[in-house]
């Protein structure tokens, strides 16, 4: 006679219940590489109207050029990247009066209160043109600095009128101060500029 044990099953009824747990627990607790962007309102270029150029006078432009070796020209000039955001709040706020820095317009802006608010209005634009073979991560390197520059006014003001930060004032009081120092950034469409 032979002795034959009989293997018995597993039970494995509560696998798919431990399986779809942990799919759960790894789906939560994992973080996901989120791409990062550049926030900037684009608007609409209706179908049937050709966009006009925008003539502005020589004084009040900032030439930035991005070449393809990751170089930084402004107004024909070399800058360092870490001289970016300096020379824009420079630019922008002509501290000095300079005639052949932005002229600034007084501009009546409504406050929430109802009262109005005259304050001189920088003129300047920042003209960004990068070469087709700048890298992605000088480009955003610039972007992030010309954001900086006209943040940190803006904070400058805000706490001049408001006696707060930006970004603790409130809507009313941020739209106010969004107007009195609007960032003028005119990018054009990257092309072979052929930078050294």
């Amino acid at each position: 006679m032979e002795n034959k044990r009989e293997v018995k099953e597993i039970n494995a009824s509560s696998m798919a219940d431990i399986a779809f747990l942990l799919l759960i627990f790894f789906l939560v607790a994992t973080t996901m590489n989120v791409d990062t962007g550049i926030t900037r309102m684009l608007p609409a270029i209706p179908l049937e109207e050709q966009p006009e150029d925008v003539k502005v006078r020589e004084r009040n432009l900032m030439s930035i050029l991005v070449t393809q070796h990751d170089m930084i020209a402004m107004d024909r000039q070399a800058v360092d990247i870490s001289q970016l955001k300096d020379r824009v709040k420079e630019f922008v706020l002509n501290p000095r009066g300079d005639v052949n820095m932005p002229e600034s317009k007084d501009t009546e802006i409504v406050l929430p209160d109802g009262s109005i608010w005259i304050y001189p209005v920088s003129e300047g634009v920042v003209s960004l043109l990068s070469d087709r073979g700048t890298s992605y991560n000088m480009y955003i390197a610039v972007q992030n600095e010309l954001t900086r520059a006209f943040n940190e006014i803006r904070n400058e003001v805000a706490r001049e009128k408001f006696g707060n930060d930006f970004m603790k004032l409130d809507e009313g009081e941020r739209e106010a101060v969004t107007k009195a120092v609007p960032a003028k950034i005119s990018e054009a469409e990257p092309k072979n500029t052929g930078g050294n």
